[in-house]
């Protein structure tokens, strides 16, 4: 069985820029998702495409994961039939201590940037840029899969009134 560990935060400033090696747009949707954290989804870039099956561990961090490759053709018709989804640029950044990405969220999700880090263990040692602000791994309304049933756009009028 395969585990997603990783940590995410809110991105504060573009001082991650001087880091980027190359960026994809990226394209997801979800086929299920549970209250228990449980998720089913597709995942497309330009050239590629995955179906993705996460659930969840007691630890915040740490999550099951099954990537499977799919083609694409079928993947795009997959996300058409897809009733919740996300579009975004993912940019891959070179730095140490993990796998870390800035995810730029488009449409209704517009104005939320969050990085996220994969680990190699759990209590990896991690030096947190001074890009990242608030941690959010704990903050399941913040999941993509949350994002793509109510986007940040409605959470922001949410918390102006």
């Amino acid at each position: 069985m395969g585990l997603e560990i990783e940590r995410r935060f809110l991105v504060v400033n573009d001082g991650w820029r001087q880091f980027l090696q190359y960026s994809e747009p990226l394209q997801q949707g979800y086929l299920s998702q549970g209250s228990s954290g449980f998720t089913i989804r597709v995942r497309c870039s330009a050239q590629k495409a995955w179906l993705t099956i996460k659930a969840p561990t007691a630890d915040p961090v740490i999550r099951h994961e099954f990537e499977l490759a799919m083609p694409l053709a079928e993947a795009l018709q997959l996300l058409d039939l897809t009733p919740c989804r996300i579009k975004k640029t993912r940019h891959h950044l070179l730095l140490p201590g993990g796998d870390w990405v800035i995810d730029v969220f488009e449409a209704e999700n517009a104005g939320l940037l969050i990085a996220e880090v994969e680990l190699p263990k759990a209590d990896s040692p991690l030096e947190i840029p001074l890009w990242c602000g608030a941690e959010i791994s704990d903050r399941g309304e913040l999941s993509n899969a949350a994002l793509a049933v109510k986007p940040w756009k409605f959470r922001q009028l949410e918390a102006k009134m």
